[in-house]
């Protein structure tokens, strides 16, 4: 499955959160087409057949979590600032950041 873009992962939250599509657009300062064109393009990608279906495969995917910047690695490192308990997406892409880092997959960071 491919991965959502970070402004379609908060488009996929808000829906989570009960917004229509015009609030959506209002919320983020976007026209409503560019809101339908992401919907269309999550849709796709989710290989969901709505809006509604694409929401719960990204519960059921943790691709979106209790925030609408959940979901990566540093969401997973400001709830451990936080000292909040992580969502499923922010543990899951810490995961899978652990294991890309094991691999040698990561460039290491400049000291």
């Amino acid at each position: 499955m491919n991965t959502l873009s970070p402004r379609q992962r908060t488009i996929l939250w808000h829906r989570a959160q009960g917004l229509s599509g015009p609030q959506i657009a209002h919320t983020m300062h976007l026209a409503v087409a560019t809101i339908s064109y992401h919907e269309r393009i999550i849709c796709h990608t989710l290989r969901a057949t709505n809006i509604t279906h694409a929401v719960h495969l990204g519960h059921l995917h943790h691709l979106i979590g209790s925030r609408p910047d959940c979901g990566d690695r540093a969401a997973y490192l400001r709830h451990l600032r936080r000292k909040e308990r992580a969502c499923a997406a922010c543990k899951a892409a810490n995961a899978e950041h652990a294991v890309a880092q094991r691999a040698g997959q990561l460039k290491e960071a400049a000291a």
